[in-house]
């Protein structure tokens, strides 16, 4: 009969990769879970960032700082989910009544009756999108709202203003980046 198997004994080298993990856990995993809204996809990144620690703790070159170097690698990896994903609609967003299945931004916000909680962030959105479209220049603002908010084509827009439209395109996409910057905020929450 043979003995029965004893684990080996951890070696320092593995003592200290556990104590890192431990102390920086924590941290890490609230710093991606205020950065990626899926949270399953937040504890993939996390245990990849663990993964990598672990692999490069092994080299020849150590780790000075154990903590900032898991949190680079962590927005690192978080920039890199974020870059293969395609920028879609969300499929609520998306009228099914309405012709040609247009995107909506009013159904893209939390529903009005679906609670309290939902009415609040719905509120707060909406709140910071009145202030955001109120710093762009009127001209960003006015093809911002008519062609997302009041639906209308860039076609319809060039004939009723007189402007062409690869201009109302690029005053469009003027409008877009400085609201999307000004509400990340919102959904990121604070940098650390």
């Amino acid at each position: 009969m043979e003995p029965p198997h004893t684990p080996s004994p951890l070696t320092e080298q593995d003592r200290d990769i556990a104590d890192a993990v431990a102390r920086e856990s924590p941290r890490l995993r609230n710093f991606i879970r205020r950065r990626v809204i899926d949270q399953d996809e937040a504890e993939d990144i996390l245990q990849d960032v663990f993964e990598e620690l672990v692999e490069t703790w092994r080299l020849p070159e150590p780790i000075e700082q154990v903590g900032a170097w898991l949190f680079r690698v962590a927005r690192n990896r978080i920039i890199d989910r974020f870059r293969k994903k395609k920028e879609a609609p969300l499929p609520d967003a998306i009228d099914t009544d309405g012709p040609g299945g247009e995107y909506r931004l009013d159904l893209a916000l939390p529903s009005p009756d679906a609670g309290p909680e939902a009415a609040y962030a719905r509120a707060a959105l909406l709140d910071t999108l009145r202030a955001a479209l109120d710093e762009l220049p009127a001209t960003q603002r006015e093809v911002f709202v008519a062609h997302e908010l009041d639906g209308h084509s860039f076609k319809e827009l060039a004939a009723a203003t007189g402007v062409g439209v690869n201009t109302l395109l690029a005053r469009k996409r003027y409008a877009v980046l400085h609201l999307r910057k000004r509400l990340q905020s919102s959904y990121d929450g604070p940098e650390i």
